[in-house]
């Protein structure tokens, strides 16, 4: 009986010993092998929280993670690394970092803040009184402000160079506009800013001649315009182009490109939704529209009266149409370039745009060559642009021939054009106000 009790002792104590080892090998051997997949599963997790964070938001068909433009990132990737450390290097040897505030006081604010800069911004309620946000491009810092809450002498200033971001499309924003321009020329004054630059949305037919007085060419302190629309004052010097972009106003998202978005066919050869007006180039496209039954082909809805605002359910139609057509048209309206062209973009449907000079001040064809849309044209927009409404029946026989491959060709072309376009954007302005602040620091 002691015999068996001693076995059993001893088969006991091999059993723990056997199992100790086994469980050491795997605490230091076996966590060494899964920590490269453990690591990668902790880095996805933080990339999935951080897109919750920035709000974007995916498109109608799908949500799955896909790369549209496959083996061409890599080159295009190196191509940017290159060129940015071009632009950015100049300015960077032997000086310490730069700081630059964003004051946005305007919708086109955020279309430069998420778009361009694809920063993010907290909360992510839109309807919140003060969001903000900061970012890096290069060795420049920026923060974001906007929201009700942001009121000329009620927030800290703590840099000395800024950025306001206004509305000057009519009267009551410019009123608004140059009470924020005030502000800022006895914050210049009294030395609590070194430097000012402004992001304007002009009027339409480019009569912004209120903001003359404000530019320091002018013996005023403005020392940077980027203007929306074919201003003839850009010169590249001082005034430089800046894009409309998506009605961010109405909500209009970042919108994240899948697999479907590239790949699926569309039912819709062509779609426009908005507002005709009397006696407009839009009610000529109406008209051809209905010819040969082109718009039992293309999603078409008419309005008689612009809204400013979008409910939830004519937001997602609209977004539907966009992602379910091949091409979106483009007619002018007071301006040339209107939303539309770059919402069409976000989903890769080529626009088709009407390429007339609308009436008003901006740049014409016998001075500027590529006007309007001088700036999409010199970057080489992959858009169709027409100069009369008759021309699209042909263009709409034509699309008709194409193949689903060629098709995802050109939504491929698109999506990477649009891409570039931001990223090119936002290393220009980057190495404008660079340029401009630091050079005026040594004078």
């Amino acid at each position: 009986m002691r015999l068996t009790r001693k076995r059993l002792c001893s088969f006991l104590i091999a059993l723990y010993c056997l199992f100790s080892l086994y469980a050491a090998y795997h605490v230091f051997f076996g966590r060494r092998r899964r920590t490269p997949a453990a690591s990668l599963r902790g880095l996805r997790k933080g990339a999935a929280a951080a897109r919750e964070r920035r709000g974007r938001e995916q498109s109608t068909l799908g949500s799955e993670e896909w790369n549209p433009w496959e083996g061409d990132e890599k080159n295009e990737q190196q191509h940017r690394f290159k060129t940015g450390l071009q632009i950015l290097n100049k300015s960077t040897k032997g000086k310490t970092d730069f700081h630059v505030q964003i004051w946005g006081k305007a919708a086109i604010g955020l279309y430069l803040w998420e778009h361009i800069f694809e920063g993010s911004l907290d909360p992510t309620d839109v309807t919140a009184q003060w969001r903000e946000g900061s970012s890096v491009v290069g060795r420049t810092h920026y923060s974001f402000i906007t929201g009700p809450a942001v009121v000329p002498g009620y927030f800290p200033i703590d840099v000395n160079n800024v950025v306001l971001i206004l509305n000057g499309r009519e009267k009551a924003k410019i009123f608004y506009a140059t009470q924020w321009l005030l502000y800022a020329q006895n914050l210049v004054q009294t030395q609590k800013l070194q430097h000012l630059a402004v992001v304007l949305l002009g009027n339409e037919q480019c009569n912004n001649e209120w903001i003359n007085q404000f530019l320091k060419r002018n013996g005023g302190f403005v020392e940077l315009l980027f203007i929306i629309y074919d201003s003839p004052w850009v010169n590249d010097v001082d005034i430089f182009q800046w894009p409309l972009g998506v009605a961010t106003y109405r909500n209009f998202p970042v919108v994240e490109a899948s697999w479907s978005m590239l790949h699926n066919e569309r039912p819709y050869l062509c779609n426009f939704l908005g507002t005709v007006y009397e006696n407009s180039s839009r009610q000529a496209l109406m008209n051809i529209l209905k010819q040969d039954g082109n718009d039992k082909l293309c999603w078409v809805s008419a309005r008689e009266q612009w809204q400013p605002q979008e409910t939830n359910e004519s937001l997602k139609n609209y977004q539907d149409a966009l992602l379910q057509s091949d091409l979106t048209l483009c007619p002018v309206g007071v301006n040339t370039e209107c939303y539309r062209i770059y919402e069409a973009c976000s989903y890769g449907s080529i626009p088709v745009v009407e390429d007339i000079m609308t009436a008003g001040s901006c740049g014409n064809t016998s001075v500027y060559r590529n006007a309007p849309l001088q700036l999409l044209k010199s970057m080489g927009a992959p858009f169709i642009f027409i100069k009369n409404w008759n021309e699209l029946p042909a263009v709409l026989e034509r699309e008709k021939t194409l193949i689903l491959q060629e098709k995802i060709q050109r939504r491929k072309m698109l999506l990477h054009w649009y891409q570039h376009f931001k990223t090119e954007l936002k290393m220009r302005f980057t190495n404008i106000l660079e340029s401009s602040f630091l050079m005026n620091n040594k004078g």
